[in-house]
């Protein structure tokens, strides 16, 4: 339960996670734009269109909202100062509000989790999300060991979150470049002395061991072998975790393929797509049963404990593209390329640096993610 003090009429972005994780009773109330809604949400909020008349300082601008009086409410914009009008006007008609800091810029951050059991080779999987901003990441543990891919938060989380299941984190692997986020797999690799591995390339300006077609990673007596597949960027890789799950990065995802344009030009574009093309039919010769594990979801990822992951035959039965001659593939994912992620070129630059920006991470990476085409 949130303690509402008048004095101090705001909630961090670390008490609402830990309140929605364990299953706390709270009113989450979006009074952003519906436009700005349709981008990037909290699970299980509710909405309102109110942004404009809270702006203009109309004070009936919540005066349609329908809300269980004696449960907590936290207000939600996209910086949290208008929700923080949201929440004296909600005061003011008896609830117990308060004002999420930071907005869902500050929400990006957010994270929960799932996990799956592998028993064959008694390997445990993670899956650590980015609640607001859909990327996943993955802690991989086996034998006391683990390896994290696409590790998108502060390393103190994994390092938190293995430390609960008695694994020391022995490798950090990225399945390549990111553009969305910041990775922090070499903060994190820095943090735990284990060994950072990378996509061989020449864009990352910083050590780390090239995994090429086919080397392994052992973990206790699990394997994860790589494999090419380019498209999405010209290094991207997926990870067969012991021929049970495909980690494909930005290669494949639930129900999308992984957009070729970033850092690109047009006839780059047109020809990653057709690497893309030919990474996805690679990835179709797996077993139907194969799990896919993406590296991103477009969705905002609920405090469900459910894991995000489909069998690779219901991927391929629902993504059209894969299905696609590889002429008509390139015509339909290039038609439909959505918006760039904001600041992508900043980002990928402090990526390949190894690098993470002092002071203004969350404006940077702010917004959903746009790594997918459907």
């Amino acid at each position: 339960m949130i303690r509402v003090d008048p004095s101090s009429p705001e909630i961090s972005t670390e008490e609402l996670r830990d309140i929605l994780t364990n299953g706390g009773r709270v009113i989450v109330l979006d009074v952003r734009t519906a436009a700005d809604r349709a981008e990037w949400s909290i699970p299980g909020s509710q909405h309102i269109d109110a942004y404009d008349a809270l702006q203009a300082g109309d004070p009936r601008a919540l005066a349609g909202v329908e809300l269980a009086h004696g449960v907590p409410v936290v207000t939600v914009c996209n910086a949290g100062a208008t929700s923080q009008i949201a929440m004296r006007q909600l005061r003011e008609q008896g609830y117990q509000a308060v004002s999420l800091k930071g907005g869902m810029n500050a929400w990006s951050l957010a994270w929960n989790t799932a996990e799956l059991a592998f028993p064959m080779n008694t390997t445990t999987v993670v899956q650590v999300r980015r609640t607001g901003k859909g990327c996943l990441s993955y802690i991989i543990g086996n034998g006391g060991e683990a390896v994290v891919i696409d590790a998108a938060l502060e390393p103190a989380v994994y390092v938190e979150v293995a430390s609960e299941r008695g694994w020391r984190i022995t490798h950090v692997v990225d399945t390549h470049i990111h553009a969305d986020h910041f990775s922090s797999s070499r903060s994190l690799a820095e943090l735990t002395t284990a060994t950072l591995h990378l996509p061989r390339q020449q864009r990352a300006s910083f050590p780390f061991e090239p995994l090429d077609e086919g080397d392994t990673i052992a973990i206790g007596n699990s394997a994860i072998r790589a494999l090419g597949t380019p498209g999405h960027t010209m290094e991207s890789m997926t990870y067969v975790l012991d021929e049970e799950a495909l980690l494909t990065g930005d290669t494949l995802f639930l129900s999308g393929v992984g957009r070729p344009d970033l850092e690109a030009s047009t006839d780059e574009a047109r020809a990653r797509a057709g690497l893309l093309f030919e990474s996805l039919q690679r990835l179709g010769e797996f077993p139907p049963a194969m799990l896919v594990l993406p590296g991103h979801t477009d969705r905002p990822v609920p405090f469900d404990g459910e894991p995000v992951a489909m069998p690779l035959g219901q991927v391929i039965a629902g993504v059209e593209a894969m299905r696609l001659t590889e002429n008509e593939f390139a015509e339909r994912i290039l038609a439909r390329i959505p918006p760039a992620p904001p600041n992508h070129s900043t980002i990928v630059a402090f990526n390949e640096a190894g690098e993470m920006p002092i002071s203004d991470r969350i404006d940077l990476e702010a917004g959903a993610n746009r790594c997918a085409v459907s």
